[in-house]
């Protein structure tokens, strides 16, 4: 399969593509979309005041002429902007998020392939937000077209690098999965709307 065959497919037909090949994408739970919300919430405020724009995880983005990936959270600045209309984004957003899921499968994915073709694709920054480990690991491309190391933290409020004036409040992104987690585990089911 082509670019152009995976970006013009159904909405139903889900998957990333890798070698020309349709990829199976991880099941997300309601605690990964809930911490996909608050990062796009987060950097929503930031991106707008630098004239750019956040995209959630349908985005498709070509990785290269046989690959594309759907990340969780893209950024885009307005030096690198794609069309409002673009079904295949050709252009490198400047931060890609990705949040792990506990599967071995997604979490290789997220750690291993994803960070080699984000970093072929010229994406500046790759966050990985693990729920499992409470972490943030911030990667920052070098000029030798790798990841290094940014940044690693698990709790406070932290300046994140590449986002000048931009603080993540991990322990307030914490605290709301712990609270989702003890409504549903004490009680033992999903409380009922009023």
């Amino acid at each position: 399969m082509t670019l152009d065959e995976w970006a013009d497919l159904d909405d139903e037909i889900e998957g990333e593509l890798v070698d020309g090949v349709i990829e199976e994408e991880e099941m997300p739970s309601f605690l990964h979309e809930m911490i996909v919300a608050w990062l796009i919430e987060v950097l929503r405020g930031w991106a707008r005041r630098r004239a750019g724009r956040v995209a959630a995880s349908e985005a498709k983005i070509a990785i290269g002429p046989r690959r594309g990936r759907k990340p969780d959270v893209s950024v885009y600045l307005r030096s690198q902007m794609p069309q409002a209309t673009d079904r295949l984004i050709t252009v490198a957003p400047y931060l890609v998020v990705e949040v792990t899921s506990p599967r071995p499968r997604d979490t290789r994915r997220d750690r291993i392939d994803k960070l080699a073709d984000y970093a072929r694709a010229g994406i500046r920054y790759y966050w990985v937000v693990d729920p499992q480990l409470r972490s943030l690991e911030v990667f920052e491309l070098g000029r030798a077209g790798r990841y290094a190391v940014a940044l690693t933290t698990a709790a406070g409020r932290t300046r994140v690098p590449g986002c000048p004036g931009l603080r993540l409040d991990l322990d307030a992104l914490w605290r709301e999965v712990d609270e989702a987690m003890h409504v549903r585990g004490r009680r033992g089911k999903a409380p009922v709307p009023r």
